[in-house]
């Protein structure tokens, strides 16, 4: 039997029914199908799957009955802050997504020298809205409950110094440290553009408290990383 998970930012609690907003009623009724008496689980980002069923679904409305609750228990105990500078395309999207399937815990865009992206504040502030429900639908698929937070673009400098996580790497092929062996508490990744970060971010980086690493001998794509 088929799981239907959903992500709602609405406040839910047991025994509440929920209406859901248009984008769930198109997903319901056209891609999957679903009809009345289907079960589905809603979660909100506060760490619940709120379980239910459809009682309800129209053409422009969906309503769902809950009737329990669970918590997955499947966040990682390393809260990871990824600050990934912007690429071009999907390729960001597909980054984001794959970095919230693997547990990361908030994701800041970084602007770095090589950034080949230009977008005006308005047209960046709609990118970030995007972003986020790209990392809510991801949320959905690998039945997270937790949702990511995707903050809004920064640049290198700013990021790097405001980074207050126990660990903090910045990736760069041409190093190899040491990894601690007992495990932080929390951790910062710095992974730069397609371009590469530049010699002066890294040391930039470096002179802020990051650690210089690479993931193994070969060079990696900005999004593999």
């Amino acid at each position: 039997m088929r799981e239907i998970r959903l992500y709602t930012p609405q406040p839910l609690a047991i025994d509440a029914t929920i209406e859901l907003d248009g984008v769930a009623v198109n997903h319901l009724s056209r891609v999957l199908r679903a009809r009345t008496g289907d079960a589905v689980t809603l979660f909100n980002g506060d760490g619940t799957d709120y379980r239910g069923e459809i009682v309800d679904l129209g053409k422009r409305h969906v309503h769902v009955a809950l009737s329990g609750s669970s918590s997955p228990n499947n966040e990682s105990p390393i809260s990871t802050h990824l600050g990934l500078c912007i690429s071009k395309g999907d390729r960001f999207d597909w980054a984001i997504q794959k970095a919230t399937e693997l547990g990361v815990s908030e994701i800041t865009p970084v602007v770095s020298e090589r950034v080949d992206v230009k977008l005006p504040a308005d047209r960046m502030q709609k990118k970030q809205g995007h972003w986020q429900q790209v990392v809510a639908s991801a949320c959905e698929q690998c039945g997270r409950a937790v949702v990511p937070v995707v903050h809004a673009p920064q640049a290198i400098a700013e990021w790097v110094a405001g980074c207050e996580s126990e660990l903090k790497l910045v990736l760069h092929h041409h190093q190899d440290g040491a990894l601690p062996e007992q495990a932080p508490r929390s951790v910062a990744l710095l992974v730069g553009p397609e371009g590469g970060l530049t010699p002066e971010e890294v040391d930039a980086a470096c002179a802020q408290g990051f650690q210089s690493v690479r993931f193994g001998p070969r060079v990696l794509r900005t999004e593999t990383a």
